[in-house]
C-alpha cells in the first residue's frame, strides 16, 4: 500500500485528503479493507461508531426498524422522538430535545437558540461567546463560531456576534464581556476535539455556571464529539457537577446512523415555537431506532465503565511508553478521548498507521488522536499501543525539516 493519497474519484467533489485504501466490512475494533486487510479501528469513524462495527444486538434492530419505516415527516407524530428525548433528558437532567442530523444542524440550532433568547429580552444584535481553537462545524454559522483560520479562510464574510476568548481563563472571559449588554450565551466544547483534545478545567466549568446564572446569559455546551459516554460519563461536562441549557450531541448517539440533537434545560426548551426551527430528515424512525438501541445496549454492557476504565489503562500505557520523551509534548483527555502532542505536525503518522494496520487520525497538525469504539477491550488498547509507540518514536528519531 502506497504511503501517499489516492486521487479523488473524477466524479467526486475534492475535498477530502483520503488515505488509499477503502473498508468494506467490520466486526467489534477492527474492519477489513476491500483487499482483505485488517486494521484494528482507533478511530471509531471519528467518535461515531459507540458500538463498533456488526453489533450482534444493533444491526437486527436496525434490520427491523428498515423493514417498518425509514422515514416519514415531522408533519405527524414519531413514537421513537418521545422515546428517545425522554432517555436523553433523564440522563442529562435536562427537560427537551431536538433532533437533526448532523452535528454541524445541532451547533446552528443551538445558536439559533442563544439569538432568539436574546432577541426575546429586547437584545436587537446579541453576541456568543466562542473560544480559540474551537470546532463547531462547517456551515457559515458554525464556522464563524469555529477557532480555526485555517478552516475559515476563503468563506468569508464570517457571520458577526462572536467574541472569542482563550480557554480556561475567567478573568479573560470576564474582561472580554465586561459592560457589554449584548452579550446572550457562551458556547464551547468540554473538550475540543478538533482543536486537539484541549479540556475545559472542571473548576472553569463551575466558574462559567456561575457567571452564566449571574449574568443570565445560557450555558451552551458542545457535546458532539466528547458525549454519549466517551469520557466514562454520559455527557463530559458532567464530571464537573453542573448543568448546561443548551446541548448540542451527535456522532456517537446513532453508533453510525447519522443523527443530531440539540437538548435544552428549562432557560431555552421553549424559546422556539411552530416554525421557527425544523428538518427534514431530523427524527426520522431510523435514526431515532439507532439511538434507542445505542443507549439501550450502553447501558446493559455497562459501556460508560468500559471506557472509563480500558480509557484509563490505554492512557496509562501511553504515559508509560512516551511521556518524557523528547518530542512528546503532552498526553491528555479522558476515557476513551486521547491526544498525545507532539513538538511538530505529525500527519505522516496517519499513513504510517494506516500501513501498520491502525486506523488514527491526526488533528490540529500535531496531536495524534484516539477515539476508538466505546467496547474497546483492554487487549485492543494494549495492541494500539504496540503497533503506535514504535511508529512514534521512530517519527520523532528522524532529523526535523
Amino acid at each position: 500500500m502506497s504511503a501517499t493519497a489516492a486521487p479523488s474519484s473524477p466524479h467526486v467533489m475534492n475535498t477530502y485528503g483520503r488515505l488509499p485504501i477503502a473498508l468494506s466490512h467490520g466486526q467489534g475494533c477492527r474492519v477489513w479493507d476491500t483487499e482483505g486487510r485488517a486494521y484494528l479501528d482507533g478511530l471509531g469513524g471519528i467518535a461515531v461508531n459507540t458500538l463498533g462495527h456488526n453489533h450482534p444486538e444493533l444491526v437486527p434492530a436496525l434490520q427491523d426498524q428498515v423493514s417498518k419505516l425509514i422515514h416519514s415527516s415531522n408533519y405527524y407524530h414519531v413514537p421513537g422522538q418521545e422515546q428517545l428525548a425522554a432517555k436523553l433528558t433523564e440522563l442529562s437532567g435536562l427537560t427537551n430535545a431536538f433532533f437533526c442530523c448532523t452535528g454541524l444542524e445541532a451547533n446552528e440550532a443551538a445558536l439559533k437558540l442563544a439569538r432568539k433568547f436574546g432577541h426575546d429580552k429586547g437584545i436587537e444584535r446579541p453576541e456568543i461567546v466562542v473560544y480559540e481553537a474551537a470546532f463547531h462545524g462547517r456551515s457559515i454559522a458554525t464556522l464563524s463560531a469555529t477557532g480555526n483560520p485555517k478552516v475559515q479562510k476563503g468563506f468569508g464574510p464570517l457571520v458577526e456576534g462572536f467574541i472569542r476568548v482563550p480557554l480556561n481563563d475567567i478573568e479573560a472571559l470576564k474582561k472580554a464581556t465586561e459592560g457589554n449588554p449584548n452579550v446572550v450565551a457562551v458556547f464551547f466544547e468540554t473538550i475540543q476535539g478538533e482543536g486537539g483534545i484541549h479540556p475545559m478545567r472542571w473548576e472553569y466549568l463551575r466558574q462559567v455556571r456561575q457567571l452564566c446564572d449571574d449574568r443570565d446569559w445560557l450555558m451552551m455546551i458542545d457535546e458532539v464529539q466528547c458525549g454519549m459516554g466517551r469520557t466514562g460519563k454520559w455527557f463530559a461536562h458532567q464530571w464537573a457537577g453542573i448543568k448546561p441549557d443548551v446541548m448540542p450531541l451527535a456522532k456517537g448517539l446513532g453508533s453510525g446512523v447519522p443523527i443530531g440533537a440539540v437538548v435544552a434545560g428549562p432557560r431555552a426548551a421553549n424559546l422556539f415555537g411552530p416554525g421557527n426551527h425544523g428538518t427534514t430528515f431530523g427524527g426520522n424512525p431510523l435514526a431515532m431506532r439507532a439511538g434507542i438501541e445505542t443507549i439501550r445496549i450502553m447501558e446493559e454492557h455497562k459501556l460508560l465503565d468500559n471506557a472509563a476504565n480500558v480509557g484509563a489503562h490505554l492512557k496509562g500505557a501511553l504515559e508509560r511508553e512516551l511521556g518524557g520523551l523528547p518530542g512528546v509534548k503532552e498526553i491528555r483527555g479522558q476515557g476513551l478521548m486521547l491526544g498525545i502532542e507532539l513538538d511538530r505536525p505529525c500527519g505522516v503518522i496517519l499513513n504510517r498507521a494506516c500501513e501498520a494496520g491502525l486506523l488514527l487520525s491526526v488533528t490540529a497538525d500535531s496531536v495524534i488522536r484516539l477515539v476508538p469504539p466505546l467496547i474497546l477491550s483492554v487487549a485492543e488498547a494494549d495492541e494500539i499501543v504496540a503497533i503506535l509507540v514504535p511508529i512514534v518514536k521512530a517519527f520523532l528519531a528522524e532529523p526535523t525539516p
